[in-house]
C-alpha cells in the first residue's frame, strides 16, 4: 500500500488526515487492494455489496445495461476517486449497475460499516471520514443531475452541445479533451453512435466545432 501513498494523499475521502496517519487508518478499516485486468467486472448488477472501492491505478466505468442489452455509461472513475460508495452505504440489496475496469487497475476496497462505526481503538479519524464521505456523495449527486440535464435534451445535437459546452466551461477553454471515445460518448449520452457521429460532422460543417478523436474545439 505504501507504493500508492502519493495517490492516497489525493483521495478526497482522506482530506484533512495527515500523511503519517493514512496507513494506520487503512489498517483500522481493514482495507485491501486487488489487481484487476482490463475488462474485468468488479461489481455485477444484481449483487449486494458492503464495500466501496478507490481507484489506486487505472480506471473503471459504472455502467447500466437495459433488458435488451443496450449499455449506458453512468460514470467514468479515474485514479484517486471512489466508486460504489452510495450503494454500499445505503445497503442496497440489489445493485442496479455494474462496475467494469477499462484498463489494468489496482483497486482498494473498504467496508462501509467500518468507516461509519468507531473502532475498538477509538481512533479520531472516523468523524472526519464521515464528513468527507458526505461531501463526496453530495458532489456526485450534482454531477448525476448534470448528466440528466444532457440526456433529457430532445435531440442528439442538443445533447452534444450541452455536454461539450459544459466540458469547455470546466476546462476554462474552448479547446479541451473529453474522457470518452465515440462509443463511450454515445453510451454516456444515451444516443446511437452512428447518429451521433453524423451529427458531429454536421456541427463541424456548420462551423460550430472542430474535433480530432477526443479533442474538441468550440468555435
Amino acid at each position: 500500500m505504501k507504493n500508492y501513498l502519493d495517490v492516497l494523499k489525493t483521495v478526497k475521502l482522506f482530506n484533512g488526515i495527515e500523511e503519517e496517519n493514512i496507513q494506520p487508518l487503512l489498517s483500522c478499516l481493514c482495507a485491501k487492494s486487488i489487481r484487476f485486468e482490463k475488462g474485468q467486472t468488479v461489481f455485477s448488477s444484481g449483487e449486494s455489496i458492503e464495500q466501496f472501492g478507490v481507484v489506486l491505478s487505472g480506471q473503471v466505468q459504472v455502467v447500466q445495461d437495459d433488458y435488451y442489452g443496450k449499455r449506458s455509461i453512468l460514470a467514468k472513475i479515474d485514479t484517486g476517486s471512489l466508486f460504489g460508495e452510495s450503494f454500499a452505504c445505503a445497503e442496497i440489496k440489489t445493485l442496479p449497475v455494474s462496475v467494469i475496469t477499462t484498463t489494468e487497475s489496482e483497486l482498494l476496497f473498504i467496508d462501509c460499516h467500518r468507516l461509519a462505526v468507531p473502532c475498538a481503538k477509538a481512533c479520531g479519524f472516523h468523524n472526519k471520514l464521515i464528513q468527507n464521505m458526505l461531501s463526496i456523495v453530495s458532489i456526485k449527486n450534482i454531477l448525476l443531475t448534470q448528466k440528466i440535464e444532457y440526456t433529457s435534451k430532445h435531440t442528439t445535437r442538443e445533447k452534444l452541445l450541452a455536454y461539450l459546452s459544459a466540458e469547455a466551461k470546466n476546462a476554462g477553454s474552448s479547446r479541451f479533451c473529453i474522457p470518452f471515445n465515440r462509443q463511450e460518448l454515445a453510451d454516456y449520452l444515451s444516443v446511437d453512435r452512428s447518429a451521433m457521429s453524423a451529427e458531429l460532422s454536421k456541427l463541424r460543417n456548420d462551423g460550430l466545432l472542430n474535433f480530432h478523436k477526443n479533442q474538441f474545439e468550440l468555435l
